[in-house]
């Protein structure tokens, strides 16, 4: 077996690439680990074909902890209080669209995930369904193609549109069933010790992936949850608690403050930077999109608890200030920017997110999501829960899911969609 995210010579070459971004000398470093014959090429999808050996993988952990050694200190940032929005009068609908839309735009993305912006593009071109408005379908897409970009391994038998029955398990819904009983069990209280024993006692380490599964390893080898962000972990400022944020808006419409401060106490379990940035983002807009009326104000709603000059605000701008550029020209002008990322850090994600929330519907937002060739099914769970918030989700989209959700957390597993609603409408009425 071949663990990924976790192999001391496959996190290096990630880490090289993380400590460059924060400014760190790693020229002595990287040759030292040339000299003795690891690559330096980031594993893209978490792990080399082969093991390193005992040596080779020594000398990674050593000079991982060097990389470490050299970090600068993160500092948490201070959630601002910014003014609670105005109530709308359709709460309990919005909440239940926001779970369907979060399942839906999840669901769009996962038979792609992995597959980069090019191999979609060709996928979804070939069989006609290019621009991508509907669920995808592997029907019409040529032998040759699949063969050139095979469909996601675990996702095909259950995400193909031919095959949809009911939300199948995945980490993005995960993190939002777990937040939301997070917040059934400690309310405001909740500390990051809460959440990592949640993790340690409800989800399966196999399930959890990049930055989460450096953090799960490093509770179990004793490293304290205040710390378990920053140890070995080259992924603090990718996706992962930007998809596990979305319950904690849910359970305070309009209240983007409250929002974010419980984000915080998730996030930083694993995040730092622009990781953390990202959740505290996704929870505002999260809040926002149950009581504004357009997706492009939720995204800059969310701004107000992030640093204005930081790489996620920064990414938010960029993305919105695509509104009325033609899609190709969009998706070129984010690759360029972004496009040195890899495809699941969280700011070349964020960019796209805030770019496929000024679409005029559901179907053109999440499948701009997707056609953008990054975290697909994670930035099209995001796109999804805003717009479907704010806007709706068409029946096209939330029939197939059945209202029922597969889940590897205990005792959750086909939990009804509306029962996640109503669960999620009875924390915020309680003032959680």
């Amino acid at each position: 077996m071949r663990l990924s995210w976790v192999q001391p010579e496959d996190l290096l070459p990630h880490q090289l690439i993380q400590s460059r971004s924060e400014g760190v000398d790693v020229a002595d470093v990287e040759a030292r680990w040339r000299e003795a014959g690891g690559a330096t090429d980031a594993p893209a999808s978490g792990a080399t074909d082969e093991p390193a050996s005992p040596e080779l993988r020594s000398l990674a952990r050593e000079l991982m902890d060097e990389l470490d050694r050299r970090a600068t200190a993160w500092q948490e940032p201070a959630i601002p209080d910014v003014p609670v929005l105005k109530s709308a009068d359709d709460v309990e609908q919005r909440t239940l669209n926001a779970w369907l839309g979060r399942a839906a735009g999840n669901l769009l993305g996962k038979p792609v995930e992995k597959i980069p912006r090019e191999g979609i593009r060709e996928i979804l071109e070939t069989s006609g369904q290019w621009p991508l408005t509907q669920y995808i379908t592997a029907i019409g897409v040529p032998d040759e193609v699949q063969e050139r970009w095979p469909w996601n391994r675990r996702s095909k038998p259950t995400s193909l549109r031919e095959v949809i029955n009911g939300m199948p398990e995945d980490d993005d819904l995960n993190f939002a069933i777990l937040a939301l009983q997070l917040l059934e069990r400690h309310g405001s209280a909740l500390t990051t010790e809460d959440v990592a024993e949640a993790w340690l006692n409800d989800l399966p380490a196999g399930r959890v992936f990049t930055a989460e599964r450096v953090a799960y390893r490093n509770l179990l080898d004793g490293v304290e949850p205040a710390r378990a962000a920053v140890v070995g972990n080259p992924f603090r400022e990718w996706i992962g608690a930007q998809i596990r944020t979305d319950a904690y808006g849910w359970a305070h419409p309009g209240d983007r403050t409250a929002a974010a401060r419980l984000a915080l106490v998730d996030a930083r379990l694993s995040h730092s930077g622009a990781g953390v940035d990202g959740a505290l983002w996704v929870a505002a807009m999260s809040a926002a999109a149950l009581v504004l009326d357009d997706p492009s104000e939720v995204a800059v709603a969310g701004l107000e608890v992030v640093a204005a000059d930081g790489a996620i605000a920064q990414a938010v701008r960029f993305g919105l200030a695509l509104a009325e550029v033609e899609l190709d020209e969009a998706l070129d002008a984010l690759h360029a920017e972004y496009g040195d990322l890899h495809w699941v850090h969280a700011v070349n994600n964020t960019a796209l997110t805030a770019y496929a929330l000024t679409a005029p519907d559901f179907a053109t937002a999440v499948g701009r999501s997707v056609m953008g060739g990054w975290d697909t099914d994670s930035a099209g769970a995001t796109v999804g829960a805003v717009f479907g918030a704010v806007r709706g989700v068409p029946a096209e989209w939330s029939a197939p899911l059945d209202n029922r959700v597969a889940t590897s957390l205990p005792g959750m597993n086909q939990i009804a969609i509306d029962e996640l609603a109503a669960r999620t409408v009875e924390v915020a009425r309680g003032g959680a």
